[in-house]
């Protein structure tokens, strides 16, 4: 923990950190940073971000005058995470969130608007005036229909954070990506304030979305549903039959953040909220869930994995 004193400051610099092995980040700069905060002190936690932010900003831009894509897609990569992560801790009326959003905004769409197989920013309309923003990224090679994965997170996650977690891997296995921030999630509630209940239900405008392109083959479309955004893909199989396949990461599925607070700040047992929420599940009809689906834990997971094939039984139900 590189502050055994302040565990958020530790808990978010882990996970730049960690983002250092799919290129979200490099390991000098995210000490760099470190080195110029003081715990504790949110405006040196701003500071220190930003200004690598902008130096990694910078040599992009140098480096695609250059002729140099490669190095600027890498750079304006880490710049979106950077940018990300130096606004966490400033106070919900600050002005410099909503900017730094936008230049973690700008910098991924670089990203996606020069991917050498091509990729666009696009707004998908849903409900009555509402839309989803999402990057459409088409997977290299392909020739005609690409399958896709539609990718979703949970409230405190943003699309652009796929973008140096599943990109390269999807990409290397041919698969197209549909990167999407639901109503109410990633910077949506924090820039445009766009919130929805039951945001699930504007997956399947992704779904149609994609299908209308006409570059995808739409007998296998996936959902992924990255950590509490596994609630939201399982759901979205639920009402949907147009999934070839859902992956639920972290298994968590609608387990709200509260319950994780209890469970590791009061020591409280979860097993109530646990079978509550599979009564739930069985009222929102996820035993219909006709396609493959895949339950993913990490090796030192806070949910016990017993919870996980609890929840699985309550599918077969």
């Amino acid at each position: 923990m590189q502050w055994p004193d302040n565990e958020d400051y530790s808990l978010q610099f882990m996970r730049v950190l960690g983002s250092a092995q799919e290129g979200g980040s490099t390991v000098s700069e995210c000490f760099l940073a470190a080195s110029r905060i003081v715990p504790g002190d949110d405006e040196s936690w701003y500071r220190a971000w930003t200004t690598v932010a902008d130096s990694n900003r910078a040599r992009g831009d140098v480096a695609l005058g250059a002729g140099h894509l490669h190095s600027a897609l890498s750079n304006w990569l880490r710049a979106s995470n950077y940018y990300r992560t130096s606004e966490i801790f400033l106070k919900l009326d600050d002005s410099r969130r909503a900017d730094a959003l936008e230049r973690m905004r700008a910098c991924s769409s670089l990203v996606v608007s020069h991917q050498p197989s091509g990729g666009e920013l696009v707004r998908i309309p849903c409900f009555d005036d509402g839309f989803v923003e999402a990057y459409f990224l088409r997977a290299p090679g392909a020739s005609s229909k690409a399958p896709v994965v539609i990718c979703v997170g949970g409230s405190g996650h943003f699309k652009d954070e796929h973008l140096h977690t599943l990109m390269r891997q999807a990409h290397a296995r041919g698969l197209s990506l549909l990167l999407a921030d639901l109503p109410g999630q990633g910077s949506a509630p924090r820039i445009k304030g766009l919130v929805r209940y039951e945001i699930e239900t504007a997956i399947s405008c992704c779904v149609d979305y994609l299908i209308a392109r006409g570059d995808i083959d739409e007998q296998r479309i996936a959902i992924f549903g990255d950590g509490l955004g596994a609630a939201y893909a399982s759901r979205a199989a639920s009402l949907d039959d147009r999934f070839a396949a859902a992956v639920c990461d972290a298994g968590i599925w609608d387990l709200h953040q509260s319950v994780t607070a209890t469970q590791w700040m009061s020591g409280h047992d979860v097993r109530d909220a646990i079978a509550d929420e599979i009564r739930r599940l069985q009222r929102h009809g996820l035993t219909s869930i006709k396609c493959p689906i895949l339950m993913t834990f990490g090796e030192h997971d806070w949910l016990d994995t017993r919870h996980a094939v609890t929840l699985s039984s309550a599918l077969r139900a």
